[in-house]
C-alpha cells in the first residue's frame, strides 16, 4: 500500500477484510496506536496488518494510523463491518465538524467518489500546510493533535449534537493539559519543540486566544469519558518526559493530574512506564528531538523529499534514464568527477524534460525547484545498475 498514491484507501479496504479481527475492542486498539506513537502524535509505524509499498514517512504512517483508528471506532462503536458504509460515515462526520480539505479545483480532479474525497480530505489533516511548495521546502511536519479526531468521531457516533463544540473542548483541555505540565518542570529546548509542535497543530480552539489559568482543572474533573482522560494522562506524561527520567515535582504534576481523572495509581504508573518505554525505543528516529544545525535540516529534509519522489515513480524513471544515453553517460560521468558548467546545463535540461512526463515529478519545475536536482542526481544510483556507479560496494558480498 502506498499512502502517497491515489486509491490508497480503496486498497486499506482490501486489506482490512483479511484482517477483520486486528483489534479485538477499543482498549485493543487504543493500546496500538500507542506503541506506533499514534495516541503521541509522533508515528513512527504502522499496524502490523498493513504492508507498505515503501518505507513508510511519518506523514504516511500518520495517515494510515489515522484511517485505522477511525475505521475501528466505527466498528466498536456501530457493530458495523462494511467498509463502504463506514467511509460514508467518516466523511459526513468531517463535514459536520466543518473540516474542509476539497477545494474547488480538488472536487474537479477528485469527482464523486467518497474513498477519492476521503484521501483529499485526510491529507488536509495530517498535513499541517496546505501549500505544496512550503511543504517541499521545509520539513513536511504532520499535525500532533490526530487523535482528537478520533475520540470526537467516537462522541459522534453516540450523539451527533454540537460534534465541534465537543472537538473544541477536547482540544482545549488537551492544550492546558500539556501547557501546566510544562511549566511544572524546568524547560529545555526538546520541551520548546513539543510546544510548538502541539500549538501548530490546533485546528478547533485559537492559541493566541487561550488563558492558561487552573479553570482547566475543573473541566478535566468533570470529564466522565474514560478514554478522553487516557488521552490527557498520556499527553501529560509525553510532556514531562525527559531523558527516560522523570522528576519528583514532575510525577507530582502526573499523579495529581491523574487522581483528578479518576485514575488508579497502577494505571498512573503505567502509563509512566509506557511512554518512557516508547522513547527508550524510538528517540533516535523522533524528528523533534534531533538537534542538527538548519542547514543540515535542510538537507536531510530536501533527501527525503526527493527520496520518496524517486522510490514511487522508480519503475517509470528508470526505463525514461536508460532510454537516454547521453544523459547517463553524462550522470555516470558525475560519479567519479566533476561536470563542467555546459554538462550541469544538459543534465538540468534533459532531466527536466523526463519530469514533464512524470506528474509526481512537476514539482522540480516549480521555481526553485532546481535546488533539488544536486540531491536527485546523488540519489539515482540506488536506482539504476551497479555498473552505472563504478564506486558502488556490493555488500552481498
Amino acid at each position: 500500500m502506498n499512502p502517497s498514491a491515489p486509491g490508497w484507501i480503496d486498497k486499506f479496504g482490501y486489506l482490512i477484510k483479511d484482517n477483520p479481527e486486528a483489534y479485538s475492542n477499543f482498549r485493543d486498539l487504543y493500546g496500538g496506536l500507542k506503541k506506533t506513537g499514534f495516541v503521541y502524535g509522533i508515528n513512527v509505524k504502522v499496524p502490523r496488518f498493513i504492508t507498505a509499498e515503501h518505507k513508510l514517512s511519518e506523514d504516511e504512517n500518520a495517515k494510515i494510523n489515522l484511517l485505522t483508528a477511525l475505521y475501528f471506532t466505527f466498528r466498536f462503536e456501530e457493530k458495523e463491518a462494511d467498509f463502504n458504509v463506514f467511509l460514508g460515515s467518516i466523511l459526513e462526520f468531517y463535514q459536520d465538524l466543518e473540516v474542509g480539505g476539497l477545494t474547488f479545483l480538488n472536487k474537479l480532479f477528485v469527482g464523486n467518489k467518497t474513498s477519492a474525497k476521503l484521501e483529499k480530505l485526510i491529507d488536509s489533516r495530517v498535513y499541517l500546510e496546505d501549500n505544496v511548495l512550503s511543504k517541499t521546502f521545509n520539513s513536511i511536519i504532520t499535525n500532533s493533535l490526530l487523535f482528537v479526531d478520533v475520540l470526537t468521531y467516537k462522541h459522534y457516533l453516540n450523539d451527533k449534537n454540537d460534534i465541534r463544540r465537543q472537538a473544541q473542548l477536547l482540544e482545549y483541555l488537551t492544550i492546558n493539559t500539556t501547557f501546566h505540565a510544562l511549566t511544572s518542570k524546568e524547560a529545555n529546548k526538546n520541551d520548546e519543540r513539543l510546544a510548538q509542535l502541539f500549538e501548530a497543530s490546533l485546528t478547533f480552539v485559537e492559541f493566541e486566544k487561550q488563558t492558561f489559568d487552573g479553570s482547566y482543572r475543573r473541566k478535566l474533573v468533570a470529564n466522565n469519558s474514560v478514554w478522553e482522560n487516557r488521552y490527557f494522562l498520556d499527553v501529560a506524561c509525553l510532556t514531562v518526559w525527559e531523558d527516560k527520567t522523570l522528576e519528583y515535582q514532575e510525577s507530582e504534576f502526573i499523579y495529581g493530574i491523574g487522581r483528578d481523572l479518576g485514575f488508579e495509581k497502577k494505571v498512573i504508573v503505567r502509563a509512566l512506564e509506557e511512554i518512557t518505554a516508547f522513547f527508550a525505543k524510538n528517540a533516535d528516529i523522533i524528528p523533534f528531538l534531533k538537534e542538527n544545525n538548519l542547514a543540515v535540516q535542510f538537507y536531510e529534509s530536501m533527501a527525503k523529499v526527493v527520496d520518496k519522489l524517486i522510490s514511487r515513480n522508480s519503475k517509470r524513471l528508470k526505463k525514461e534514464l536508460l532510454e537516454s544515453k547521453e544523459l547517463m553517460a553524462l550522470l555516470s560521468k558525475s560519479t567519479v568527477k566533476d561536470l563542467n558548467e555546459e554538462e550541469k546545463k544538459k543534465v538540468q535540461n534533459q532531466l527536466i524534460d523526463i519530469f514533464k512526463t512524470i506528474p509526481s515529478l512537476a514539482i522540480f519545475m516549480l521555481p526553485g525547484g532546481a535546488v533539488l536536482l544536486p540531491i536527485f542526481i546523488k540519489l539515482i544510483p540506488k536506482l539504476l545498475p551497479s555498473s552505472f556507479d563504478d564506486n558502488r560496494v556490493d555488500k552481498s558480498k
